[in-house]
């Protein structure tokens, strides 16, 4: 009976690991960075600069790469979309406008995207492992 229960719990942790991983992730290359730039015309950037964005998006190919080539491919996607839009939701909830939802939620949607093909390219490639159907 005890074994029956964790079955469920077992099966959760590649998708806690891979969200764990990318809010470790986000915290490294974006948590730090939270003013933004203001240029001699008065204009503003940031607080994100281009290379922080790609460092991320690198940084989490290898966890994606290695959870998919052993076959944990929904938990690759899902966990890294959860640990993204959980980091972005920390980190500009902040903001009094409220307006942070809207870039919340296309953090979600671009991160689910590009994870799931990201992993759609792996196993198509053939670097996946491919369950066979029961």
């Amino acid at each position: 009976m005890r074994q029956e229960l964790l079955k469920p719990v077992l099966r959760m942790l590649p998708a806690l690991a891979s969200a764990l991983v990318a809010l470790a992730a986000w915290a490294a290359w974006l948590g730090w960075d939270q003013r933004r730039d203001v240029h001699a015309d008065g204009s503003t950037t940031g607080p994100y600069e281009t290379w922080q964005v790609i460092g991320l998006v690198l940084t989490l190919l290898v966890p994606v790469y290695w959870a998919v080539s052993r076959g944990l491919t929904a938990s690759a996607v899902l966990g890294t979309t959860a640990g993204l839009t959980a980091a972005a939701w920390y980190d500009w909830s902040d903001d009094a406008s409220g307006l942070f939802v809207i870039g919340v939620g296309l953090v979600a949607i671009g991160s689910l995207a590009g994870t799931a093909s990201v992993s759609a390219v792996i196993v198509l490639t053939g670097r996946g492992v491919r369950r066979a159907a029961p």
